[in-house]
């Protein structure tokens, strides 16, 4: 495990932003226009794209375009990277809960005793 991955460090910062998850969400369902995309949020056109622009730097969505339509589509294996970090952490998270545990049940009993 690397302390700063470059790759990691886009992806959450891609999905620390509630528009761009909102995004994202939108996309899993079906590709989408950014027009179509943008309405929801309410937010400006240019603003929608920057949000777009840090979607797509971190993998997590493609564009293309067509005349003058772009679609965006989600890519979800770009996920997997945060989900390998999130159980990798997990797992070590609980390691350590279940030692806490452990110990305290000692502790426990031997007060008892």
């Amino acid at each position: 495990m690397t302390k700063h991955d470059p790759e990691l460090s886009r992806l959450f910062h891609a999905l620390a932003d509630p528009t761009r998850r909102s995004i994202l969400s939108r996309l899993a369902a079906t590709p989408a226009g950014v027009t179509d995309l943008a309405d929801p949020t309410g937010l400006r056109l240019p603003t929608v794209m920057r949000h777009l622009s840090v979607l797509e730097d971190a993998g997590l969505i493609t564009s293309s375009k067509d005349g003058r339509v772009r679609t965006c589509a989600l890519v979800p294996e770009a996920l997997e990277p945060a989900r390998s970090w999130l159980d990798e952490h997990r797992a070590i998270w609980e390691d350590r809960m279940d030692r806490l545990d452990a110990f305290v049940m000692n502790v426990m009993k031997d007060s008892k005793e």
